[in-house]
């Protein structure tokens, strides 16, 4: 009870005492259709950085249809900013279609590494042992050292590149996701493309 005989319930509260509930964050991978030209890339990423949404991965090419290429963003937020980002994205002008491929049941999400690790004797032994469980395939190999190429989703890569820090890791060159969707359908609407 206070001086004045309230009580702090009876108090008004303050902004600086509420108590924020936390929104958890996911982390989803977007493909993002795009008209093949110039400026595409740098409006795409623009709106990421003039916004504050950080990028995990970005990946872009050509499709199979050379007026098209195909952006694939990784990033994490909530329900709510993902949301926002998704009807962002579909706003800019050269954007074709916008998919959320985590979300997608027929999402399919794998990115590639190259993994350099230096070992001799008996840790050699265990990278080429460690390789074979993970299916990592040796593409280079010396008498110090080995440069595995892996394939999967993020979370084996990262568990193999953290297996391979004891027995030697030098260094890891990774592509960023890429995304499809299983079936025969295509994976993101291809609006007026030539030819479909």
């Amino acid at each position: 009870m206070s001086a004045d005989g309230t009580t702090p319930a009876d108090q008004p509260a303050s902004a600086y005492f509420l108590e924020h509930e936390e929104t958890p964050e996911h982390r989803v991978t977007f493909a993002v259709l795009v008209d093949n030209e110039p400026g595409v890339l740098a409006r795409v990423t623009g709106l990421f950085s003039a916004r504050g949404y950080n990028i995990d991965s970005l990946t872009v090419a050509a499709t199979d249809h050379p007026e098209v290429s195909r952006i694939t963003v990784v990033t994490k937020g909530t329900d709510a900013v993902l949301e926002q980002i998704r009807a962002q994205l579909e706003k800019l002008v050269s954007v074709r279609d916008v998919e959320d491929v985590t979300r997608d049941p027929r999402g399919l999400v794998r990115e590639m590494a190259l993994v350099k690790v230096r070992g001799q004797g008996p840790e050699r032994v265990e990278a080429l042992r460690v390789a074979d469980i993970f299916r990592a395939k040796a593409i280079d190999t010396t008498h110090e050292s080995f440069i595995f190429e892996i394939t999967g989703s993020s979370d084996k890569l990262n568990a193999f590149i953290e297996l391979m820090r004891p027995l030697g890791l030098v260094e890891a060159s990774r592509t960023g996701a890429l995304s499809i969707n299983r079936g025969s359908a295509l994976s993101v609407h291809m609006p007026e493309v030539s030819g479909m």
